[in-house]
């Protein structure tokens, strides 16, 4: 049987698991928002460390901390940073709309901590949660400080990385096959031809834009509201305590955020999150498009496309024998609805302040996260597990090439587009290879036709004549 202790806040009693770090008003929370499993994940448990650990080490500095406190609630937000105490967060990610249960939970653990580490050193110290821990702030510039700093640190440390691993990958494989020459396709009907390297560098540049529109928006998400503690006004905290926090959260973490210029706009407003994420959206919507098209290339293997051959990874049926489906693919187009779908969430959540504070923190903040970790899953397992394997049917392409109508769109130059349209429409009637008809159609030589009608030549633009 679970054993209790009585922990007391400004209400009352409560009983709270004996094991748990956390104290009454975490339990308050948690009793309170029985709504899902959904919990804060690790980037944002550790970012709350890193804004804890920074606070203290300020406060400290600015003589409003004294040093036998300070020391021990750093050690503690050191054991948040490192993911020691992660069993001990337990509030529901769907809470009241500041993050204020958050904000205590991590105060209640930390304070734990540190009043532990202190006793073991024979330090006569009691450090509270509210007067220590969160000193000079509150949760109002807490939680969306905490958004800003794990969104950042996952974009850099996760995303990024990810989606150029990707690129990369889609850039080795486009020049592996470079001279591959195949059918383009409009409206997923027959269009001019284009080279391997061209469709695989369109995707490659998609993904650098990608990574160019998560760097923009990080220029406003690294603007930190810390410092304006309730409302913008920085009551109650140092006044050059934002200037300092933001300066040591860049030093503990190694990226560059800023003192935001505006203490009200920061704290009543998810703007820079809300941009972030339909950043994220856009790259969605490319990694979709890139999944799908190499599902339609890689369809049949009888009846379908069969430009690639993707890897065999599982079997694709449990009905039908050696069936093999794109499963990667498959995935990474679910991630992209999960994307997009959670950019949805956060735009309404944006828009849901009033007056001085948004009412919808914590929900913006885990849905920002979970895009983020989602997209560079799925990117880099797109590129491990399905674009680095893909084989090109070379032969294949070769064949569906030269029987391809749409080709004589090199000859309207020469012969005028009415007279191309009768021998595209013969060849695509009779079933006869384009170069054929336009000898019996025309008179140009075989040679001319030759010259105009080489694929690789129309890859390259201008007149193949």
């Amino acid at each position: 049987m679970t054993k209790y202790r009585i922990e007391k806040d400004s209400m009352g009693e409560v009983k709270v698991p004996q094991h748990a770090f956390y104290a009454a008003q975490t339990q308050r929370a948690k009793e309170n928002f029985p709504i899902s499993d959904m919990r804060f994940d690790r980037a944002f448990i550790q970012a709350l460390g890193y804004v804890k650990q920074a606070c203290a080490l300020v406060n400290e500095d600015l003589g409003m901390l004294p040093g036998n406190v300070a020391k021990y609630v750093v050690k503690a937000s050191q054991m948040v940073i490192d993911g020691e105490l992660d069993d001990h967060f337990v509030v529901d990610v769907f809470q009241t709309g500041s993050g204020t249960s958050t904000n205590m939970n991590v105060n209640e653990v930390i304070a734990n901590r540190a009043n532990y580490l202190a006793q073991k050193d024979g330090v006569d110290v009691k450090i509270h949660p509210n007067d220590h821990v969160n000193f000079g702030q509150s949760s109002n510039d807490v939680f969306p400080t905490t958004i800003r700093v794990s969104a950042l640190l996952a974009v850099r440390q996760q995303l990024v990385p990810a989606l150029e691993h990707l690129r990369k990958t889609f850039h080795d494989k486009g020049q592996e096959y470079a001279d591959v020459v195949k059918t383009g396709r409009t409206h997923l009907m027959d269009a001019m031809p284009l080279t391997i390297a061209q469709q695989f560098g369109g995707y490659e540049r998609q993904l650098l834009l990608g990574i160019e529109r998560l760097e923009s928006a990080i220029e406003r998400l690294c603007e930190l509201p810390q410092g304006g503690t309730a409302i913008g006004t920085g009551i109650n905290t140092h006044s050059e305590f934002g200037k300092r926090f933001a300066a040591k959260v860049s030093e503990l973490t190694g990226e560059s955020f800023a003192e935001s210029v505006d203490h009200f706009e920061a704290q009543a407003t998810l703007d820079a999150p809300v941009e972030m994420s339909g950043q994220l959206k856009t790259i969605a919507v490319g990694m979709m498009k890139m999944a799908n098209d190499l599902r339609w290339m890689n369809s049949g293997p009888n009846s379908g496309l069969g430009e690639v051959q993707l890897k065999a990874l599982q079997p694709g049926s449990s009905i039908m024998p050696g069936k093999v489906n794109p499963v990667i693919e498959e995935s990474v187009t679910m991630v992209c609805a999960q994307v997009i779908g959670n950019d949805t969430s956060i735009m309404i959540g944006g828009q849901s302040g009033n007056f001085e504070l948004n009412v919808m923190m914590p929900v913006v903040g885990y849905n920002l996260n979970q895009s983020i970790v989602l997209l560079a899953n799925a990117a880099r397992n797109f590129a491990n597990q399905s674009v680095s394997g893909l084989i090109v049917k070379k032969e294949e392409i070769a064949d569906k090439i030269g029987k391809n109508p749409i080709l004589v769109t090199a000859l309207n130059p020469i012969i005028g587009y009415d007279l191309a349209a009768r021998i595209a429409k013969k060849s695509f009637a009779d079933n006869r290879p384009l170069k054929e008809v336009a000898l019996e159609m025309t008179d140009l030589s075989e040679e001319e036709l030759d010259k105009a009608l080489d694929p690789i030549k129309m890859t390259k633009g201008g007149f193949t004549e």
